[in-house]
Order: structure tokens, then C-alpha cells, then sequence
């Protein structure tokens, strides 16, 4: 261990990090070990999803702030190779929830579907500390193959179950629900923070293994507190019918073939290209074919929820470019004072944790006056702030000199506004697919928003890959062009979309919105909504 003299603005940062672990691993044996059925006013179910959901995020957003890095620097892909691998892979992780939530709905319940999910994402993470020598000749990369699709399809049976199961703990009208999800929404971003400064670190200064070993440990660790938390939930996650033993272990068969047609898969990502064509179109056709069926309110409701998830490929095309194209311009082109790049991943996550709480209030304040903005309307400022990320971006660079390394403070202001975008876009829709969409359908919808928002994240590969020029290797020039073309193209888009809001919002009836009799308080939820429950909004 180095001296502490001798110890660099990384080396802090990431004992600060360890630090604010420990504390959080505190409150949470305080809140399990207390024979109180709430917390601070809200069900003990809720902290333990938000731990389990913390420890998974630990383990996603660590491995991801060094997956680029990795990619170039020890198999040693070409820049726009990596971005596109990159890119296939994240979309993957987003698609899958599409089988993993419907089979949560109809078979598994989203309990055994999350519990399974966590077992396949501990034995992916845990594969990613499998180094070999390196190099695309190096057969090790096989299992590099191997431990993205373990994770890949572990987060489709996870990723859109334990946000429903969220839901499950409040009725629809509970005037807790806001916060209740702020909360639950701060609990991915710590782990976020934190697990992207540890493993990052390790990653960067010490090595490719420690830092994924790292991830792999918070994946058990949330593992383990899932299962201990059980009696929390009050039963919510379970399945929907007696399940056959035969049957439960035949889907748990299909989700390990799953991974081994995505190993296969993920190496190709033309294929994936193709794919998420064809597919896309088949899922948008199934649930336009089921929104017919429906009588007219909760039709309109679908078409809003149809609207609604169309948005998400170019704003998470451009917000995803942070894991890759915006690491890599941050590794090399932005002087950093010795940090460690991936570190720099940690900016969102830690400005979410201190303004989500902000925008809950006002969301809150403006709804209480009738002023709040509708969902869609949301969705347009979002798209707004995240074109302006990537100009001041561009602008900034552009002012300084592009011969120059470009200041700190440009990356700060590049996450701001795409965090701030972040926050007008991803809890308000994660809210609305749920609450609009019919309970039978409820996990499908989940599924449909991770499948576009997957879309989006192969359209980043594909952006990331442009960064790269015809040769592959990017220059800082040919990245600050594309992102001041796709800045311009997401500013044109968000004034489109608060001119159609006022369609949409009344597509959506909030104000015939009732509890569902369905068993379970809320069934089907996922994050805080958009206007929750206040009055009318005057505005769009």
C-alpha cells in the first residue's frame, strides 16, 4: 500500500467511496435488525429491494466504467470496434428483460425470476475476473464471451422484476409513492457511485481482475440480501399460479440455453443489428395488437405509453455514450489531474443522489399549484438538456482549442445536463409504462420500455463507432462533430415533442386512473410517476 503522503486525488476519491460503503452497509443492518414493520415511515420491503437493487447497480455501473477500456487496451479492439461492442452489450442487457419479465408474469412470479436472475449475474461478474494474457488471439476471450452473456440474461430476469415488485408495496393512491421511489431510485445511484469509483480504481491502478472481482462480490452480496429479506415483502413477487416443479426447472433450462445463444450472439453484432429490427417491430405490433382490444381509455393510455417509449432510442443513443466514446475522450483528451477516467463515471449517479430529491419537491410544489409538466412534456425537456450536454460540450472544447487538453469542468458540465435530462426522463417513464398499461400486462410494458431503451443503446454503439472515423481510431475533432450533430438533432426532436405533449397527456386520463383489484397493492408499478397525485396540470 502506497504511503499516504504519496497518495493522488484518485486515491481519496476512492477511500471517501469505501467509506460511504461502510456507512450505508450500517443503516442497512440497523433497518434489518430492527423488529419494526416500517422504516421511516415506509415498509421495510422497500429497503431491502433498494439494497439487493443498490449491490446490483454496484456490480453493473463498475464493470461497465472499465468495460471500454478493457476492451481497447487488454483484447485490444479498435475504438469503434470496442464503442460497438460495447454498445451490442448494453443493449442486450436492456432487451432480455422483454423474456425475463413476461415469463415473471405468467410463470416464475418476479420473486424467483429476480432470485435467478441474481445467480446468473454473480456467475458472469465473477467470470469477468478471468484475465488471460490478452489480445483477440488469446483463447481466454472465449470466456470474457461467456461472462457477458451470464450477465446479459441474468439482469433480463432481474432488471424489470424488481422494480414491479416495487410497485407491489404501495396501492396506486398512496401518498407515499413519490418519495417511496425517490428512495428506490437513490438506491441505484449509490450503488452506481460507488461501485463505479471502487471498481474503477482497482481496475485502472491495480488491475483488470481485481476490479471485476470487485463487481462480482457486490452481485453476491446483493444476492444474499434478497434471499435474507424475504419476509420483507409481504408477499409480493410471487407467482401468479401453483407452479410445477417440472416446469419451474424447465424455464430455469431455457434461461441457460439463453446464455448460450447470446455468448454466440454478442460476438456478432450485425446480427444483433438485425435482430433488434425484426423483433422491434414484432413487439411494438403485439402490444398495438393488444391496445385494440382494449375499450377506449385504456387504448389511449397504450398509445401514450407507445409514444412515450419511441423517444428513448435517441435519447439513451446519446446519454450512453458516457460508458463509451465519453470515457474514452475523457481518458485522452481532458486533463484530469491523475484521476483515473472510469471514475469520472461516478458524476451522474452522484448528481442524481443530490437533485433527485430536488426535482421531487418540485415536481411536488408544481403539482400542488397545477403547473407540473405532463410525462411527455418531461420526455421534451429531457431531449432539450441532453442535446445542450453535448454543445457545451463541443463548445467548450471548441473555445479552449482543440489542440489543447480540454478542462475538467467541461466533463462536470457535460453530466449535468445529461443528468438533469436523466431525471426528467427515466423515473417519470419507468412510472408511467406501469401505471398506464393493464396489470396482465404490466411486466410485458417494463420489458418494452428496457427493449427500446436497448435500442438506444446500440443506436450509442453505433454513434460511438462514428467517433471512431473510417479507421477506427478516434480523434478529438471527429467525436466533438458527431456530437455536435446529434446535439442539434435531439434539441430539434424535444421542441417536436412539447408541441405533441398536450395530445398525448390526454391520451393518458390521469384523472380516471383507479386502484387496481387485483391482489396486490399496485401490482405492477415501478417508479415514481410523473405527476402522482395532485391536481390537474394547467400546462402541457
Amino acid at each position: 500500500m502506497k504511503d499516504i503522503s504519496l497518495w493522488q486525488e484518485g486515491d481519496w476519491i476512492a477511500v471517501i467511496a469505501l467509506v460511504l460503503l461502510g456507512a450505508f452497509l450500517t443503516v442497512g443492518a440497523l433497518i434489518a435488525t430492527s423488529r419494526k414493520p416500517e422504516f421511516a415511515g415506509h415498509p421495510k420491503g422497500l429497503y431491502m429491494l433498494f439494497f439487493a437493487e443498490m449491490w446490483e447497480r454496484f456490480s453493473y455501473y463498475g464493470m461497465r466504467a472499465i468495460l471500454i477500456f478493457y476492451l481497447t487496451q487488454h483484447w485490444l479492439f479498435s475504438d469503434g470496434k470496442s464503442n460497438l461492442i460495447y454498445g451490442a452489450y448494453t443493449s442486450l442487457v436492456y432487451i432480455t428483460p422483454v423474456l425475463g419479465g413476461y415469463l415473471a408474469d405468467r410463470y416464475l412470479g418476479q420473486r424467483k425470476a429476480v432470485l435467478f436472475g441474481g445467480l446468473l449475474l454473480a456467475a458472469g461478474h465473477s467470470l469477468m475476473a478471468v484475465e488471460g494474457v490478452g489480445g483477440q488471439n488469446d483463447p481466454t476471450i472465449n470466456v470474457f464471451w461467456a461472462a457477458l452473456a451470464f450477465i446479459i440474461v441474468g439482469s433480463g430476469f432481474l432488471k424489470a422484476n424488481i422494480s414491479v415488485m416495487v410497485g407491489q408495496l404501495y396501492k396506486l393512491t398512496d401518498t407515499r409513492r413519490d418519495s417511496a421511489y425517490t428512495i428506490f431510485y437513490m438506491g441505484i445511484n449509490a450503488g452506481a457511485a460507488l461501485g463505479t469509483i471502487l471498481v474503477a480504481y482497482l481496475g485502472q491502478t491495480i488491475g483488470w481482475g481485481f476490479g471485476f472481482g470487485l463487481a462480482g462480490i457486490g452481485m453476491l452480496a446483493g444476492l444474499i440480501v434478497f434471499v435474507l429479506g424475504k419476509g420483507a415483502l409481504k408477499g409480493a413477487g410471487e407467482a401468479p399460479a401453483p407452479l410445477a416443479r417440472s416446469r419451474e426447472l424447465t424455464i430455469y433450462g431455457i434461461g441457460l440455453a439463453a446464455v448460450a445463444v447470446i455468448w454466440a450472439l454478442v460476438q456478432y453484432q450485425d446480427v444483433i443489428q438485425t435482430l433488434l429490427a425484426i423483433s422491434g417491430v414484432a413487439l411494438l405490433g403485439y402490444v398495438l395488437y393488444e391496445s385494440f382490444k382494449l375499450e377506449k381509455e385504456p387504448r389511449e393510455r397504450m398509445f401514450a405509453i407507445l409514444f412515450l417509449i419511441s423517444l428513448n432510442p435517441l435519447f439513451w443513443g446519446l446519454f450512453e455514450q458516457a460508458g463509451g466514446s465519453m470515457n474514452l475522450f475523457t481518458d485522452r483528451f481532458v486533463d484530469r489531474g491523475g484521476v483515473p477516467a472510469g471514475i469520472f463515471q461516478s458524476i451522474n449517479p452522484i448528481i442524481i443522489i443530490l437533485v433527485a430529491p430536488l426535482f421531487a419537491a418540485l415536481w411536488l410544489w408544481l403539482g400542488k399549484r397545477g403547473f407540473e409538466p405532463s410525462a411527455p412534456a418531461k420526455f421534451g425537456l429531457a431531449l432539450a438538456q441532453m442535446g445542450f450536454a453535448n454543445l457545451v460540450l463541443v463548445w467548450g472544447a471548441e473555445a479552449y482549442g482543440v489542440a489543447a487538453m480540454t478542462p475538467v469542468i467541461l466533463v462536470f458540465a457535460y453530466y449535468f445536463f445529461a443528468t438533469t435530462g436523466e431525471l426528467c426522463l427515466s423515473p417519470v417513464g419507468l412510472s408511467a409504462m406501469n401505471r398506464l398499461a393493464p396489470s396482465f400486462l404490466a411486466s410485458l410494458i417494463m420489458g418494452a420500455w428496457f427493449y427500446m431503451t436497448a435500442v438506444g443503446n446500440f443506436v450509442a454503439g453505433k454513434i460511438g463507432e462514428a467517433t471512431g472515423g473510417h479507421d477506427g481510431q478516434m480523434t478529438k475533432q471527429g467525436l466533438l462533430d458527431i456530437y455536435e450533430l446529434f446535439g442539434w438533432i435531439a434539441i430539434g426532436a424535444a421542441v417536436v415533442v412539447l408541441l405533441l405533449s398536450p395530445i398525448v397527456k390526454r391520451w393518458m386520463h390521469l384523472d380516471t386512473l383507479r386502484d387496481r383489484d387485483d391482489g396486490l397493492a399496485g401490482v405492477g408499478e415501478a417508479e415514481p410517476l410523473a405527476a402522482g397525485v395532485h391536481p390537474e396540470p394547467k400546462g402541457a
